[in-house]
């Protein structure tokens, strides 16, 4: 059977493409991706959409990720700057990537205003949500998990 292509969350991969310039490496997801024979395709939707790496830390005013692509919410960063529109990008370039790879399935770092699958940050608070990749992924049919589901 040929191996699986998926998206992995390229801080999860312990690539430094979190806001801060770190990397959030997982043993435990590299541990599942070998045992499972997938090709990762490692993925930092910010930095699809051309944010810098360290950048300033971005959280989501009101909703989440389906939110903002529904025009309901809104993400700012530290600065006060709105990131809808480079988010809403940085998820398109995911998904334009996911279709040529033959991807199904991601595996992304919960959290994330672009990565989260089960929770969010909105005005200082961890909460429930989801990011905005994660959210248009999963409304064009792909499974999204993330490493706490490991």
């Amino acid at each position: 059977m040929k191996p699986q292509a998926i998206l992995v969350s390229a801080c999860l991969l312990g690539l430094p493409t979190r806001y801060d310039g770190r990397a959030k490496h997982n043993q435990k997801a590299l541990d599942y991706l070998r045992q499972c024979g997938m090709i990762p395709v490692p993925v930092c939707p910010e930095q699809l959409a051309g944010l810098a790496t360290p950048r300033p830390m971005t959280f989501f005013a009101c909703g989440d990720g389906t939110d903002v692509l529904d025009g309901s919410g809104n993400l700012i960063n530290e600065n006060r700057i709105e990131m809808s529109r480079l988010f809403i990008q940085g998820a398109t370039r995911t998904l334009e990537i996911a279709r040529l790879a033959g991807c199904q399935q991601a595996l992304f770092k919960d959290g994330s205003p672009s990565c989260g699958v089960h929770r969010i940050c909105r005005n200082g608070a961890r909460v429930a949500g989801k990011g905005v990749t994660s959210a248009l992924l999963q409304r064009s049919g792909l499974r999204v998990f993330s490493e706490e589901d490991l």
